[in-house]
């Protein structure tokens, strides 16, 4: 029959103006964008856990008389094991999938938040939102949008891995102002509650929109010329993991690498994200006005990294690490003669110009990698971002330990200075020749 033999063209052809009109929009998005719009929404949704930490520390202090340090000591476990688990995270979505992993991992969130509305010991603060949070989390960090990312696209992958990583921040601005002002108005536990359900309702969007491949729906991904086979589960890759690691740490850029992005996270996640808002409160300053300016530091981070990968492309990675780093060192040192009980343009200032340096460490810390490692580059990268979140677990436990020992948060901001000194001069010793570790086989 003629039908049977017509090309796509001659069917085309013979269809009314206003029908291919309609094939056209049908076509014109492709699922990668909704699949890149469903991640989205999910690192939105995920972001509640990130920004209540901070405001959990004076009303457990009060209410359970928990000293800052063993509150700062659950926040530091939960740190960890979100890095510690990111290497691991895109093995597990090579082996199960991303929408279980994904589903899994935002459950487990919701559970742990939830049970700390019935803790009443610190261990139990320690195994919820330090272990389940932690672990449900870093199933969630970076090789969730690097996977979405390199399994869908393989045209606009730099705008679509920019586009996730503001995510985290956009989720920031959102919640922080919510849920300091729950905890201000209402209590703690409500604050959690909204965390529980705001992991838990981006769940049946993830089970019933999030797809592991394009294959699933045979799709080709966004921007390939031919359709790409979906590979089968890969058990060894966690494996290969350690195997990597182990060949990385032979080597003298991986150790100036990791040592710079830990404290990288030592003087964000760990020492702002965690202890600036209490901080601001022992000056007088109200729980939700510090909240909000910790909020704007997520607008600026997502103009600062947008900028720094645009500089990455153009400049020597050290010398923008270097230049990174020295800033955030001398607005560390200026920041304890800048808190005050009001908002005032100097803090303004330091707001705008920290959250433009916030995360602007990731794009040359990423091309270092892969300057000096190649096609280990993605795992080793994972293995540095490990140490970016046990910097930041130190810091905040032992900011919570110098709050307790000495009434205020000075000593922390002007060591964390100090620490973002060497970091820049640890960043100008990288070599510029790429490492040569031992193979990483078994």
């Amino acid at each position: 029959m003629t039908q049977t033999t017509e090309t796509p063209a001659t069917a085309g052809d013979r269809q009314p103006a206003s029908d291919r009109g309609r094939d056209r929009r049908r076509v014109r998005v492709h699922r990668a964008w909704f699949v890149a719009a469903v991640t989205f929404v999910t690192i939105i949704g995920a972001a509640a856990f990130r920004s209540l930490p901070g405001l959990l520390i004076d009303p457990l202090h009060q209410e359970f008389g928990w000293s800052r340090g063993t509150i700062g000591a659950a926040v530091s476990v939960n740190l960890a094991l979100y890095g510690l688990t990111a290497p691991f995270a895109a093995a597990l979505m090579d082996r199960f999938g991303i929408r279980r992993v994904v589903a899994v991992a935002l459950t487990v969130i919701s559970a742990g938040s939830l049970l700390t509305v019935w803790m009443t010991a610190a261990w139990q603060l320690m195994l919820y939102w330090g272990l389940l949070v932690g672990l449900g989390s870093g199933s969630m960090a970076l090789a969730f949008a690097a996977t979405v990312t390199n399994r869908w696209f393989t045209e606009r992958r730099g705008l679509v891995s920019g586009i996730l990583t503001a995510a985290s921040a956009s989720g920031q601005l959102i919640f922080l102002p919510l849920l300091s002002w729950t905890v201000t108005r209402y209590d703690w536990r409500p604050a959690a509650v909204t965390v529980a359900l705001a992991a838990l309702a981006v769940v049946p969007f993830v089970w019933l929109l999030l797809r592991d491949h394009p294959a699933d729906v045979g799709h080709k991904p966004y921007g390939s010329a031919e359709f790409v086979p979906k590979p089968p589960p890969v058990p060894g890759a966690a494996r290969r993991t350690l195997r990597v690691l182990l060949s990385a740490v032979r080597t003298g850029p991986f150790w100036l690498l990791a040592g710079t992005f830990a404290i990288c996270g030592a003087s964000t996640n760990g020492l702002v994200q965690t202890h600036f808002v209490p901080a601001a409160h022992d000056h007088g300053m109200p729980v939700t006005a510090a909240a909000s300016l910790l909020a704007v530091i997520g607008v600026f981070d997502v103009v600062g990294t947008i900028a720094s990968g645009w500089f990455t492309d153009r400049f020597e990675p050290r010398r923008l690490l270097a230049v990174y780093y020295a800033l955030r060192g001398v607005s560390l040192l200026f920041l304890p003669m800048l808190l005050a009980p009001s908002v005032h343009p100097p803090m303004i200032f330091f707001i705008v110009f920290y959250g433009l340096d916030w995360v602007a460490t990731v794009p040359p810390t990423l091309a270092l990698c892969r300057e000096q490692y190649g096609e280990d580059s993605a795992i080793v990268f994972g293995w540095v971002l490990a140490s970016h979140q046990v910097g930041a677990a130190v810091v905040a436990f032992a900011g919570g330990l110098a709050r307790d020992a000495f009434g205020s948060y000075d000593l922390v901001w002007y060591a964390s200075g100090a620490l973002c000194a060497a970091a820049a001069l640890m960043a100008l010793v990288i070599r510029r020749t790429p490492a040569t570790p031992a193979p990483a086989t078994a």
